[in-house]
């Protein structure tokens, strides 16, 4: 069960269902860009960020650039960043996507411990409108606040069953590369995981099953299916590396350049 509490009387509309970051990208848009603020700074690195991570960690560097595809059209694009920092781990990412309504760009980091289970998480949005927003996870709650342009800072708690929560936010989708680390390649079968979409605020549950190697545009790689409860998404991993995200319902795909 996932209790949540809140500072406000009104909250931004979510769904009950954990569907933000399995939608369409253009569709995404439509949540996204209600939410308005502007972005926070990023951090700058310290010396510590050049340390090893602890050889225990199933985490591994990795930058890259990902293609955002529906219907075939080419209708975003994704840098994104992942290195060790001190004993912990960050995966950084700005995505820029294009709809009807403009273009519009997502940031976000996310500091994780060696086993994934996340320390903070801060998120920023530019287009139409601006939006930004801070997760801090302590044990198995997580307390948000979001900030609206022109309005008081809302604060919302979740309450978790476990530390271990992934997070999967809208048109950040190297954040299924962080899955790829959590899920246990060893155990396999389906293992489910808490899950957050931030700029849903919406929490929920996934179940990630491994489907063996599977033979993509000619190349060996290792599939796991995520599903929740109305809609699922497959992710191909070369060992750390995400190559590829495939959405059939939405007829959308992540290519890795």
């Amino acid at each position: 069960m996932i209790a949540k509490s809140n500072s406000l009387r009104r909250s931004p509309s979510s769904s009950s269902k954990t569907q933000g970051a399995f939608l369409i990208p253009v569709v995404m848009l439509a949540a996204v860009v209600l939410i308005a603020t502007a972005p926070s700074p990023a951090r700058r690195p310290s010396l510590t960020s050049f340390l090893p991570a602890p050889a225990t960690s199933p985490f591994a560097a990795d930058k890259g650039k990902l293609r955002i595809m529906v219907n075939g059209q080419q209708v975003g694009k994704e840098e994104f960043e992942i290195s060790p920092s001190g004993n912990n781990w960050v995966a950084r990412g700005n995505s820029e996507i294009q709809s009807p309504q403009g273009s519009s760009r997502v940031n976000g980091t996310l500091e994780v411990k060696p086993d994934g289970t996340p320390i903070h998480y801060q998120w920023s949005t530019e287009g139409v409108k601006k939006a930004s927003a801070t997760v801090t996870f302590s044990g198995s709650k997580a307390d948000i606040e979001l900030r609206l342009e022109g309005a008081r800072p809302y604060n919302q708690q979740f309450t978790f069953n476990s530390p271990l929560v992934v997070v999967l936010d809208n048109n950040l989708y190297h954040q299924y590369a962080i899955l790829g680390r959590i899920y246990d390649w060893d155990k396999k079968g389906p293992q489910t995981f808490s899950v957050l979409v931030p700029q849903e605020i919406t929490p929920g549950s996934i179940t990630v099953e491994s489907l063996g190697k599977q033979d993509v545009a000619g190349t060996k790689l290792d599939e796991l299916r995520v599903k929740t409860e109305d809609n699922e998404i497959d992710a191909f991993f070369d060992g750390p590396k995400l190559m590829r995200l495939i959405a059939p319902a939405a007829n959308a795909e992540i290519i890795r350049e």
